[in-house]
């Protein structure tokens, strides 16, 4: 698992790319308080080499929760800033800080 931050000179931004390798998954998506945790709004692009890749712009200054939803299961990833426990979820969230 891997995350990349790759902040913008011009505008309050970072492009965050997440890669996850899931060689045996049909469908990965990253959701999380950034996009409403909707699986359809970030749903990561296949490599050839098994691994899910994809990414997204957030605005800099805050902390997102976020999770993969790898084919229907939820998976944290172990390169996050941190977690944070969800009660609504049961389980704890990773979290990144721009």
């Amino acid at each position: 698992m891997a995350i990349k931050k790759q902040y913008l000179k011009s505008k309050p931004v970072c492009k965050v790319t997440f890669a996850l390798p899931a060689e045996d998954a049909k469908k990965v998506s990253v959701v999380g308080s950034f996009n409403d945790w909707n699986e359809k709004k970030a749903v990561l692009k296949k490599l050839k080499n098994g691994t899910f890749k994809g990414t997204i712009d957030l605005e800099t200054g805050a902390s997102y929760e976020f999770k993969y939803l790898v084919d229907g299961v939820y998976v944290n990833d172990d390169a996050a800033d941190a977690y944070a426990w969800n009660e609504f979820a049961g389980a704890e969230n990773s979290v990144i800080n721009l």
